[in-house]
């Protein structure tokens, strides 16, 4: 990594595993690089690849192959859709419907402009909400689809009068 490369890039803390060349660093790593960016971004595979000596090349097929990784930011409002047992047979399924209309995306995808992000998630512990969704660290349950419409067309607001 050359010195205007690390000027412009704030190392993950390598501390964490105290890397000394041993099997199955990888994927801690990874994972220490996305604790700390939120995602896994160019800048640290090529980091990784330059601690490990493993081609940056290999290191992006792990990092495609686990699903817990992400290539991309974020957006400023992360939205989680339970999709457990409870949240399942009380509607998540056009509860998740609703929001890809009306924020135009698809699990595991993160908006144009950047500001909203679409995840599903296994259980989100309230199950007596059912169905239930988090932006953030807000919860919003027993959901139907004009409430959360409602919902949505508020954070679309506020992203409004942030610009």
């Amino acid at each position: 990594m050359s010195q205007q490369q690390s000027d412009n890039f704030k190392p993950f803390n390598v501390d964490l595993w105290k890397y000394d060349g041993q099997e199955g660093a990888l994927i801690p790593l990874l994972q220490s690089a996305q604790d700390t960016y939120g995602y896994i971004s160019e800048k640290a595979i090529d980091y990784i690849s330059h601690i490990t000596g493993i081609p940056a090349a290999d290191i992006y097929g792990v990092v495609t192959f686990y699903a817990q990784f992400r290539t991309k930011p974020l957006g400023k409002y992360v939205v989680k859709v339970c999709n457990g047992t409870a949240c399942h047979v009380n509607g998540a399924k056009p509860i998740g419907d609703t929001i890809t209309d009306e924020l135009n995306i698809d699990y595991d995808e993160t908006s144009d402009d950047g500001k909203f992000s679409l995840l599903s998630v296994a259980c989100i512990g309230c199950c007596s909400l059912a169905p239930v969704i988090l932006i953030n660290d807000e919860t919003y349950g027993r959901l139907t689809s004009p409430k959360l419409r409602k919902i949505l067309r508020q954070y679309k607001r506020k992203v409004k009068e942030e610009k």
